[in-house]
C-alpha cells in the first residue's frame, strides 16, 4: 500500500507542476521534493520525467476511457449517449484547463515524438468510440448524415478553445476563469451551447 501511495503521490506532484511550470520546466527533483519522494523512486517506477508524463497522461485518457465505454454500453439513445459523452469530456478539460493547456501545447511541438506517439494512439482510441455512437445513430437513423469526424472535431476543438483561450469567452464580463464557481459557470454554459448545437444538427429533418 505504501509502494501505492509513493507512486499515486508521485504522479499527483508531477501534474501539478506540470501544470504550474510547464514540461521543461519541471525537474524530476522538483516533482520528488512535491511528493515526498527520492530520484531513485522516481527512477523505479517510471524510468525518467517522460515516464512520468506518459504515465500520468495514459491513466487520464484510461480514466476517460472507462467513462466512454460505460456511456456506450447503457441502454441509451444514441443522442442521450453522445450528450453525455460532451458532458463529461467539457467537465473533466476545464476542471483541469491548466494541465489540458500544458498538454496542448507539448503535443503540438512534437518534440518527443515516442512519447507524442504513445499518447496521441491513446487518445484516437477514445475518439473511435465516439466514432462509433455517432455511426450507430446515423445507421439507426436516429442521427441524420453528417461528416462524422468533422463533427467530432468541431466539439472536441470547441471545448479545448475555451480551455485554452478563456478570456475570449470571459471578456466583456466579470468571470474569472481561475474562480471554481466561475469556471462552473463557464462549463455549463459551454455544455449547454455544445449540446444544442449537436442536437439541432443531428436530428432528422422531418
Amino acid at each position: 500500500m505504501e509502494k501505492a501511495d509513493k507512486r499515486s503521490n508521485i504522479l499527483e506532484a508531477a501534474s501539478k507542476l506540470f501544470s504550474e511550470l510547464g514540461y521543461e520546466g519541471a525537474s524530476t527533483r522538483q516533482i520528488a521534493k512535491e511528493a515526498g519522494a527520492n530520484m531513485a523512486m522516481i527512477n523505479y517506477y517510471f524510468g525518467s520525467k517522460e515516464g512520468v508524463f506518459v504515465e500520468m497522461m495514459n491513466m487520464r485518457i484510461q480514466g476517460f476511457k472507462e467513462e466512454l465505454n460505460s456511456i456506450s454500453k447503457d441502454k441509451l439513445s444514441g443522442m442521450e449517449k453522445l450528450l453525455k459523452v460532451v458532458d463529461g469530456y467539457a467537465t473533466r478539460i476545464l476542471c483541469n484547463h491548466a494541465f489540458h493547456k500544458m498538454m496542448h501545447r507539448e503535443l503540438s511541438l512534437s518534440q518527443r515524438p515516442e512519447m507524442f506517439i504513445t499518447i496521441k494512439n491513446a487518445m484516437a482510441e477514445n475518439l473511435l468510440v465516439i466514432q462509433h455512437i455517432i455511426e450507430d445513430g446515423i445507421e439507426d437513423g436516429s442521427f441524420r448524415n453528417v461528416d462524422v469526424k468533422m463533427l467530432i472535431a468541431t466539439v472536441m476543438g470547441t471545448i479545448s478553445y475555451v480551455a485554452i483561450s478563456p478570456s475570449k469567452i470571459t471578456s466583456g464580463t466579470t468571470l474569472d476563469f481561475n474562480n471554481k464557481e466561475d469556471r462552473k459557470v463557464i462549463t455549463d454554459r459551454l455544455i449547454t451551447h455544445l449540446k444544442g448545437l449537436i442536437t439541432i444538427y443531428l436530428t432528422p429533418q422531418q
